[in-house]
């Protein structure tokens, strides 16, 4: 009698745990085509701006430097090619916008709506230290499918030294490092844009719901979690999301981009590639903080308005079709 007591307390017991809200299909697929339009405008906005990030940030390490400045390197880009050419290698960041944006808010919501279902079942509103975790989640699922796609945009960015050859396209890009490097060769720079997206991402969510929520604890009328705030306040709070983001793991962004942009097919056979750290270290030694941070103006300043537009038609899309 006892045992069947007990597996009845067992089965009433698993019954009611909380399990996650239905229509996880319909959400997941609003996450991903909304992300991904938010992700695409967002990275038409900036793309010029990125562009001048990278080029800075892969300067040889010796002296003088090729670009004094992000208004140097605008005007000597702008000379040689044009508008066309600040926005050259824009199809593999298009995809990465698409990817990056829709799998960061696919993937945040299910962590939260996961935290909610197992460890704050009777919470409307997650602690704020939990979104925080969730960001930095998403952030490094997200980390995996970007590094590849990151790889081919900065080395179709920076320019060759010799201009007598076509630079050459994504294709031939993609051929040539499974030819030198193989498979593995296309998560070159991972450890960065791990470092960056976790660390980013949390700070990206975490600006973005910590701005809101000082919103919407000033409206004057009172307002819950779930309430829509105006566009305008929006995007304020994704402009502080998006210099959150960049600004304080801008180094981890730094070294991967040299990494990314380090041309394979000088180095002497015997030669082996440098590791996240031992580039960094060099950077370090070489042309200290200031380098870790070359390009950071420009890329906060691209990224408040470019940050504020993704977050401002993310929600409006999730608002109008809600």
């Amino acid at each position: 009698m006892a045992t069947v007591e007990h597996v009845i307390s067992v089965k009433e017991t698993v019954m009611e745990l909380p399990s996650l809200p239905p229509n996880q299909g319909m959400e997941a697929l609003k996450d991903i085509v909304f992300g991904s339009v938010a992700g695409m405008a967002g990275k038409l906005i900036e793309y010029p701006f990125d562009t001048v990030k990278v080029r800075l940030q892969s300067q040889p390490e010796h002296l003088p430097l090729r670009y004094t400045g992000p208004l140097d390197c605008f005007r000597q880009s702008f000379q040689t090619d044009g508008v066309r050419g600040l926005y050259r290698g824009i199809s593999a960041p298009m995809t990465g916008a698409a990817v990056e944006t829709s799998c960061l808010f696919f993937s945040y919501r299910l962590l939260q709506d996961a935290l909610r279902a197992t460890v704050y079942p009777d919470v409307e509103q997650l602690p704020f230290l939990a979104l925080v975790a969730s960001g930095a989640a998403s952030g490094s699922v997200t980390s995996l499918a970007l590094t590849p796609i990151e790889l081919i945009k900065c080395k179709m960015q920076v320019p060759l030294e010799s201009t007598a050859h076509k630079p050459p396209g994504p294709v031939a890009l993609i051929a040539s490092i499974f030819r030198h490097e193989g498979i593995r060769g296309f998560w070159r720079g991972q450890m960065g844009t791990l470092i960056r997206e976790t660390g980013g991402s949390a700070a990206w969510f975490g600006g973005y719901e910590a701005v809101s929520s000082i919103f919407r604890s000033r409206s004057a009328t009172p307002m819950s979690a779930s309430d829509s705030l105006p566009v305008h306040q929006q995007m304020i709070a994704g402009a502080a999301a998006g210099i959150s983001y960049n600004f304080l793991f801008f180094p981890a962004d730094t070294i991967k981009s040299r990494m990314q942009t380090e041309d394979i097919t000088r180095l002497p056979a015997n030669q082996q590639r440098q590791t996240f750290w031992s580039v960094g270290r060099g950077l370090w030694r070489q042309q200290g903080l200031k380098g870790l941070y070359r390009g950071c103006g420009i890329t906060c300043a691209r990224s408040a308005p470019s940050s504020a537009f993704i977050f401002a038609v993310y929600e409006g899309l999730r608002q109008h079709f809600a």
